[in-house]
């Protein structure tokens, strides 16, 4: 019966226990997207989870939707990655790259004056994160054949960078409403070419992705992050079961390290039965668990290893704090996102200096 301190092999990747740091987007990079010294301390100080997945991370800087976000496509970028990677290694973690295009989350203003784009010209609802003044999202323009081929090899590109940068493999952001997601779902997809209308057209993308990522680190050092909700960015999918159940069919036959749902625990998710119908890809479990929760999806084997987002801003030892019970730091959301001071950031307590107080939900 696993428990949060039970080693696990995901692929080629062991680690120490099933507790994962998920992928936090903070807007700490400089306006290069170049990591920053501080950047390798926040890491490290939570190199104790048995995997931490980094930020998303562009491929590119028309992949962008967000300013200061990292990313993997210049040299200078590599070197501010390495000494992150350095940091949590001596402190005996492991860290994957996770590997972002946004797609149609974006706005002219942070593409040079271009239009976003995406699979097909369906505009999200709701206003753009971040920018002020406050504007809705504008159309995106579908892509051509030929740029969806170019943007396959800009994620090989970064996959490569990121065995430069000394990561320990990449996980694709296949969710959250971002590219790879609108191509996935029927929602954002009404393309008419070999990628749109069936389900095989609509994962193609995803597939072609991950299969660029294998080329460059194996399929044991690849993982692929999903949102079969569709709970973000407006999105939604005609037949969830059935897409999301297609994709782990398509990866299990690949035999990829891991896949990590966004879903919150409900009797409509659907998350074990994707597991299933990959034929035993690991599972990483994620999105508002408590402790308790954790506990149960990993001595039922519901779950491989579970994830925790916010109480990892907060809690530099959250793995610790687990193990123990122990109570939590209160997180602030002063300086949470888009600042570069310490406060907030590098500067949570540990067990090890001072308790913190606070709730027990995780």
């Amino acid at each position: 019966m696993a428990e949060f301190n039970t080693p696990l092999i995901l692929g080629d990747l062991h680690l120490k226990n099933r507790i994962i740091m998920a992928p936090l987007t903070r807007c700490r990079a400089t306006d290069d997207r170049v990591p920053t010294p501080m950047m390798a301390e926040y890491y490290a100080q939570r190199a104790s989870s048995g995997l931490i997945i980094s930020e998303a991370t562009v491929i590119s800087e028309e992949a962008n939707g967000y300013r200061n976000t990292p990313g993997l496509f210049t040299d200078a970028q590599v070197q501010g990655w390495k000494k992150v990677t350095e940091a949590v290694h001596a402190q005996e973690g492991l860290i994957v790259a996770q590997l972002w295009h946004v797609g149609r989350v974006s706005d002219p203003e942070l593409l040079n004056g271009e239009t976003p784009v995406s699979a097909s010209a369906v505009q999200q609802a709701g206003h753009v994160s971040l920018l002020r003044p406050k504007r809705g999202y504008v159309v995106p323009r579908p892509l051509e054949i030929a740029e969806i081929k170019n943007i396959v090899e800009q994620y090989k590109n970064a996959a490569i960078r990121a065995k430069d940068a000394g990561f320990d493999g990449v996980e694709l952001h296949a969710a959250n409403g971002y590219l790879i997601d609108q191509f996935l779902q029927s929602k954002t997809n009404l393309r008419e070419d070999e990628y749109g209308g069936s389900v095989e057209n609509r994962t193609r993308l995803l597939l072609e992705v991950v299969d660029a990522l294998i080329e460059v680190w194996g399929a044991g050092r690849v993982g692929v992050h999903l949102a079969p909700r569709g709970d973000e960015h407006d999105m939604g999918d005609d037949a969830p079961r059935e897409t999301f159940g297609y994709v782990m069919e398509q990866l299990g036959k690949r035999q990829i390290a891991f896949f990590f749902t966004r879903e919150y625990l409900a009797e409509d998710s659907i998350s074990e039965e994707m597991k299933a119908r990959s034929g035993g890809v690991p599972y990483i479990a994620n999105m508002r668990l408590s402790r308790a929760d954790a506990l149960e999806l990993l001595a039922s084997g519901k779950a491989d290893a579970v994830s925790f987002g916010k109480a990892y801003i907060a809690n530099p030892d959250l793995y610790e704090r687990l193990l123990v019970n122990a109570p939590l730091n209160e997180l602030q959301l002063e300086n949470m996102i888009g600042t570069d001071v310490a406060e907030g950031y590098i500067d949570y307590p540990s067990m090890k200096n001072k308790f913190g107080s606070g709730r027990s939900t995780y």
